[in-house]
């Protein structure tokens, strides 16, 4: 209480308001409080989005190298957790408590996206859109009505990382799903994500280190799985999704981060490189590679570049209208909020019309989609484009 007061008396004299009343009106007391509460949520990693994950289980089908362990939860509040080594690394940073209950309406999730070769030789990108997998997933019946994926990856070095990634990640992903009733479902979607990943990664590792030469093809992942209303974000290098919701009380709608981008320049991941024996010279491993988290890149696994993602869990509600999933290629010349608020202007198009069968709706989401890319590209990126709108709707 006493550093809290100190704090307090702290902010209000740096803004030169009065902290006892006796210099000011109470409005200006109030004005401490609020900056005092901006500056915790500062603190705290801003403004209540994620909800906590549970610990994964360790009885689920599928291992890692170390066990996962988390803090005992007081309720009501948010957790941090203790993590093997490999998992503090980025398996999940300090995740929020719930900012809604679950909704008894499932909404529903439509993906569209568009992509552009740019000025590359090659279209080194590449997709998932699974709007519903709940049949091949076989989850307990009672707990689960709908099961979506969807996934960009963003290759380098060639577009085998990217390409296998696209084809066997959502299939193993299937394969270790939990299923059968009596299980908690959220309590093992994290352990079957982690281990998702580490199979996919190994897999490609063996199938490269099998060639003559070897290949060095490498990619990043941005995976969104969707167990009815709730989604989680598993992501490895500098692919984003965001999330398009509306603030009421601003009346605006905000662009609002799932994912965290990897690269070797960020104190954890630099020292995680160095541990392992590798350096970063001019923001990249080994003066080469720009991302410190990927599925593949052989040659730099022994160097600290993991792939175990960063995974977090976020609740849908009824102001989310729509999630954006794009590789960087566009976000070196958009900024999440430019990037939706270009879509939301391209759905309120009234001259987008029901074309070739397809309702307006369609038709407006997947022109924001082609609009978004061609506008990256003739803003100058030279990079490969990939822009992946999931519609959120009842």
């Amino acid at each position: 209480m006493m550093r809290l007061n100190s704090r307090l008396g702290t902010l209000c004299a740096r803004h030169a308001l009065p902290l006892d009343g006796h210099e000011g009106s109470e409005s200006m007391s109030v004005a401490c409080v609020g900056i005092l509460v901006g500056w915790v949520l500062k603190r705290s990693g801003g403004p209540l989005l994620f909800d906590d994950l549970p610990p994964a289980s360790s009885g689920d089908s599928g291992s890692l190298d170390t066990s996962l362990s988390e803090e005992v939860k007081n309720e009501g509040k948010g957790a941090k957790r203790k993590a093997s080594d490999e998992e503090k690394n980025g398996s999940e940073e300090l995740v929020e408590k719930k900012v809604c209950k679950a909704s008894s309406v499932i909404f529903s999730l439509k993906g569209y996206v568009a992509e552009r070769k740019g000025e590359r030789e090659e279209m080194q990108d590449a997709h998932v859109i699974l709007n519903d997998i709940t049949a091949e997933c076989q989850p307990p019946s009672a707990l689960v009505t709908r099961v979506s994926y969807f996934a960009v990856f963003d290759g380098h070095g060639g577009i085998r990382a990217s390409k296998f990634a696209a084809q066997n990640l959502h299939q193993n992903l299937i394969r270790k799903f939990p299923k059968g009733d009596g299980i908690s479902v959220e309590k093992m979607v994290k352990r079957c994500l982690l281990d998702t990943f580490k199979h996919t990664d190994e897999e490609f590792l063996k199938q490269a280190s099998s060639q003559k030469p070897a290949w060095k093809d490498g990619s990043t992942a941005t995976c969104v799985l969707a167990v009815d209303n709730t989604l989680y974000i598993a992501n490895l290098g500098d692919s984003r999704a965001i999330l398009c919701r509306y603030n009421e009380e601003s009346q605006k709608h905000a662009a609002l981060s799932l994912s965290k981008e990897h690269n070797p320049t960020q104190y954890e991941e630099r020292m995680r490189i160095q541990k392992a024996g590798g350096n970063v010279r001019d923001g990249r491993v080994l003066g080469v590679l720009e991302v410190s988290r990927s599925i593949g890149d052989g040659q730099y696994k022994r160097c600290g570049v993991t792939s175990v993602p960063d995974i977090r869990r976020c609740q849908l509600t009824p102001n989310d209208r729509f999630i954006l999933l794009a590789c960087d290629g566009l976000f070196k010349v958009f900024t999440p909020e430019e990037a939706v608020n270009f879509i939301l202007s391209c759905l309120e198009d009234e001259k987008i019309q029901r074309r070739e069968g397809k309702p307006t709706v369609d038709a407006r989401y997947e022109a924001a989609c082609n609009r978004l890319a061609n506008k990256a590209v003739q803003r100058g990126s030279a990079d490969n484009v990939t822009v992946m709108v999931v519609r959120i709707g009842l």
